[in-house]
């Protein structure tokens, strides 16, 4: 079961909240769908679950037009929002049930559903508790539960973390690893580690507009041909030789003797720093490839021109 956003674009007024974005995840992949506050990341989610209409453009669910079947669409999509809606009155295996009865669950799946993502999503021991009563992540894995309630093809989570201590933030990644087995996911979040950790591919988007889509391997390696090097001496060198080095375009000592180096050609810059080692008698300890954290890689994406 895949999703498909083609094309997509929302336009408020005169203001284009998402503008003519095209990006697709497949069965058993876990999509990071990153971008900074009022990217446009949340009314993309909307629109992919049903809850907005495309300005333009259209999103496929398994293949159906989720602007043209919103309710057979919204039959295979678990959501949960970035704002966790719930009642705070009911207690947990009440809001579930209602839940199920909402997405037309038959009468005697519900009690097995709801057990099943109560233990699923660590609310065993707090099950028989009003949602009020509830801490703010015992509140979100409420959430998820009843997103995961149905057991949807594909699972929609926008900042599925929010509020929970680091702890809960490894049990839900763990269990968005294991239910991503056999389900499409897409997940929304600001915390750069956490994408590190889940996704198999990153889009990223920025005022609107696609700005990155790439393979999460390809993603960590950075924006282009340039290259950190990370060499190491025995002692200090005379900075002005690696400058001399002309594909190294920065040099910055990290400690005495440890250099990071900014590089055009990666394999050119390797060798030149060899031989420079060689011919000046400059005991070499260690040369490697840094690659660009991706704080760094999603600032330079999305900052401002």
């Amino acid at each position: 079961m895949s999703i498909e956003v083609q094309n997509l674009t929302k336009i408020y007024g005169q203001q284009k909240a998402v503008n003519q974005i095209s990006f697709a995840a497949k069965k058993g992949e876990i999509l990071g769908f990153l971008g900074p506050n009022g990217a446009g990341k949340s009314t993309t989610m909307k629109i992919a679950t049903g809850y907005l209409g495309a300005s333009e453009g259209k999103v496929l669910v398994g293949g159906i037009d989720v602007g043209l079947d919103p309710l057979r669409a919204k039959q295979i999509i678990g959501y949960l929002p970035e704002h966790n809606p719930l009642y705070l009155d009911m207690y947990i295996h009440e809001f579930l049930a209602f839940s199920a009865k909402v997405n037309k669950m038959k009468s005697a799946e519900i009690k097995e559903a709801i057990a099943r993502v109560v233990e699923m999503c660590g609310l065993t021991l707090e099950q028989n508790k009003k949602i009020g009563q509830l801490s703010k992540g015992y509140r979100q894995r409420v959430g998820l539960a009843q997103a995961l309630l149905h057991d949807p093809e594909v699972l929609i989570l926008d900042e599925p973390t929010t509020g929970l201590d680091p702890n809960q933030i490894l049990e839900i990644r763990k269990l968005i690893k294991e239910v991503s087995k056999d389900k499409t996911v897409i997940f929304s979040s600001h915390i750069m580690q956490e994408v590190e950790a889940l996704c198999d591919r990153v889009v990223v988007i920025n005022k609107g507009e696609l700005v990155a889509d790439q393979p999460i391997a390809a993603f960590s390696k950075g924006l282009s041909d340039e290259t950190l090097l990370r060499v190491e001496f025995q002692s200090a060198v005379d900075v002005e030789l690696l400058q001399s080095i002309a594909e190294i375009k920065r040099v910055k000592e990290v400690h005495v003797g440890i250099y990071q180096l900014l590089v055009t050609n990666s394999e050119e810059a390797r060798s030149a720093v060899f031989r420079l080692a060689g011919e000046k008698n400059l005991p070499l300890v260690g040369l490697q490839e840094e690659e660009s954290s991706f704080d760094e890689i999603f600032h330079l994406l999305t900052k401002d021109k």
